[in-house]
């Protein structure tokens, strides 16, 4: 049983596919205050500024009973679509620390993407803190086909995850071995 419903977590839902944006509009990170990022969505939600705060469910134990509450896979950071007016908006909730600026705004959203597509899909994912130096490859079956990443191998598991290059942070799930292959072929020997 969910403490709180699953909230909007990404505005218009199109944001990541065929969105048809504003000119003069591209992607800027908000920095928030500590745990504020949910107020802040709901405050963007209300003013119709297009935003993504990526969302995971963790199960946690109350009472004897198991609830679930959805976190930020990136804490502290929502991802906002809009023109300076959008920005100046969300700045005059207080509710945000600093902006971070985009350089590569095609590689964020590709980034996005990939970390949607593991959420969206119902893949158990998890926040990863730091980045570790690992092989890069593709998801070559299932549902997930054709998404690139980072394999590390955690104890005798593989972990795999996607990284948001501009905040250095990135999201894992936990792959099998026969369901990826390495990017670089001189890197292949890790997979078998």
């Amino acid at each position: 049983m969910p403490l709180l419903p699953l909230e909007t977590y990404l505005f218009p839902q199109t944001l990541l596919g065929d969105f048809e944006a504003v000119e003069g509009a591209g992607w800027c990170v908000l920095h928030t205050r500590p745990r504020a990022e949910k107020s802040l969505v709901r405050r963007l939600l209300g003013r119709q500024i297009p935003f993504y705060l990526p969302l995971y469910p963790r199960q946690r134990r109350f009472g004897g009973r198991a609830r679930t509450a959805y976190l930020p896979l990136f804490p502290g950071y929502v991802f906002l679509h809009g023109d300076d007016d959008a920005r100046r908006t969300a700045l005059e909730t207080n509710l945000i620390v600093r902006t971070l600026p985009v350089i590569d705004q095609v590689q964020l959203l590709e980034d996005l993407r990939r970390v949607h597509c593991l959420v969206d899909h119902g893949t158990s994912v998890a926040p990863l803190d730091h980045l570790v130096p690992g092989t890069r490859v593709e998801i070559s079956c299932g549902p997930l086909a054709g998404i690139e990443g980072t394999v590390i191998r955690r104890g005798n598991r593989l972990r795999f995850f996607v990284e948001v290059r501009l905040l250095q942070q990135a999201v894992e799930a936990e792959i099998e071995s026969w369901m990826f292959r390495p990017i670089d072929v001189r890197q292949a020997a890790f997979a078998e």
